[in-house]
């Protein structure tokens, strides 16, 4: 990560106090991870980094996800559109006409995705594996 970067974020840490640092690095590269996977070169809706930030999470943290997201100071998909916001009024990120807070709010459960739904798609692989 550059400097000028690392300095904003420093900043909007310093304004905000709710998320930590590590929060808006991961929101950096789960921007990055949903261009790629919705084959966007520049905007991605909220939607769309809702999709990509879960799934990037549950790859990166499996099942330490919501102890991450926690650590981040992130209880819910607010807090991602949150960070979002503070990045765009911080000059890092843009945002269309369309863009709002409101996409944020209750995209997913974070307990129902992270510690249920791992552990349903873990069971599942386990049963696949076993039928070989």
């Amino acid at each position: 990560m550059n400097r000028e970067l690392t300095s904003i974020l420093e900043v909007i840490c310093e304004k905000d106090q709710r998320y930590r640092q590590d929060a808006y690095e991961f929101i950096m590269e789960a921007l990055a991870y949903s261009q790629k996977k919705f084959r966007r070169t520049r905007h991605v809706g909220g939607t769309e980094l809702l999709e990509g930030t879960k799934e990037l999470l549950l790859n990166k943290y499996g099942p330490m996800a919501l102890t991450v997201l926690h650590h981040w100071g992130i209880r819910s998909t607010e807090d991602f559109g949150q960070i979002v916001f503070n990045l765009v009024e911080n000059r890092v990120l843009s945002k269309s006409e369309e863009d709002n807070l409101e996409i944020f709010r209750d995209g997913y459960d974070f307990q129902e995705v992270f510690q249920q739904g791992y552990h349903k798609d873990l069971q599942r692989r386990i049963s696949r594996m076993r039928s070989f």
